[in-house]
């Protein structure tokens, strides 16, 4: 009997105030929108993060026959030069840090540069002008410096550079969207919470004189709440449902049909990671409901 009570005041109160229910919803939908897409944009970063920064290399460019780096001032690099850094390399205190090294030489830099000159601009270069290099796979992609730095200053060395240097301008925008997204989801949780409290309110005033005659029979202050507490918890879980599917429809069309067969070298999020986030937006829209209800509540139906 009591909880037929509870379930019929759920729905006799969201009844009466469907229009302002129904702002609840859409409050709610929007603002776990941006949640999530602020959650799936981190771990796309993630993704991306772990991928690209495992195949990327450290490229040690040596003294190419002319040079205004103050280390090349004694020429090209020489083959003893050369074969000393890549003892370094191999056999000194970086092996452990390095899983594989590639020699380029300046024939193999200058058929690599022809292949691709197609309009023959650069002609007049030849091969004794071309540049040597190291390039070396880290078996640690973040210990990058401590092998700069262990080479940087060795003779025969121009400069060392990072591939990772290529993608830092981009994963510091997509950090930026993040912090947007997640700053613009805060805005609409507040608005969310002040409107399910706003919805909650309203819903205790039309029944102050049904509270009334319940605290006058000994209802308990549990019962009183409970059904002003689950309309909001109500109001608030179909926002997260929604936005739940409207994620997992946008990774399912935007990403998995059209991004994956336009752009194939990158590794995307799925479907199943919009699964991983969804239980957090529930626990979300449960939490600014209680949160909601507990404020309001504890004036419109005080004992």
């Amino acid at each position: 009997m009591r909880l037929r009570f509870i379930l019929g005041e759920v729905v006799n109160g969201l009844r009466r105030n469907g229009t302002m229910a129904l702002s609840v919803v859409l409050v709610t939908f929007v603002s776990l929108m941006f949640v999530g897409a602020a959650a799936l944009t981190q771990m796309q970063i993630d993704q991306l993060k772990d991928d690209w920064y495992g195949k990327v290399e450290i490229s040690i460019f040596l003294c190419p026959e002319s040079s205004r780096n103050e280390q090349c001032a004694e020429g090209p690099v020489t083959v003893a030069q050369e074969d000393a850094i890549r003892s370094v390399l191999e056999d000194g205190a970086l092996k452990d840090l390095v899983q594989e090294v590639y020699y380029e030489s300046r024939e193999q830099a200058y058929d690599k540069f022809v292949a691709n000159d197609e309009d023959g601009i650069w002609s007049s270069l030849t091969a004794e002008q071309m540049q040597p290099s190291f390039r070396v796979k880290l078996a640690d992609p973040e210990q990058y410096q401590v092998v700069a730095d262990a080479t940087e200053g060795l003779p025969g060395v121009d400069v060392v550079r990072d591939q990772r240097e290529i993608f830092s301008e981009l994963f510091r925008f997509l950090n930026a969207a993040t912090v947007v997204a997640a700053a613009l989801a805060a805005v609409m949780l507040l608005a969310a919470m002040l409107l399910i409290t706003t919805t909650i309110r309203l819903s205790a005033l039309s029944r102050r004189r049904e509270t009334q005659i319940m605290r006058m029979v000994g209802s308990s202050r549990s019962l009183i709440q409970m059904p002003f507490m689950l309309e909001g918890a109500v109001a608030a879980t179909g926002g997260a449902l929604l936005a739940v599917a409207g994620l997992f429809f946008g990774v399912r069309y935007m990403i998995d049909d059209w991004l994956r067969s336009s752009v194939t070298w990158v590794q995307y999020i799925g479907t199943q990671d919009v699964w991983s986030v969804a239980p957090w937006l529930l626990v979300i829209a449960v939490g600014l409901a209680a949160i909601a209800s507990l404020v309001t509540l504890g004036r419109y139906t005080r004992a």
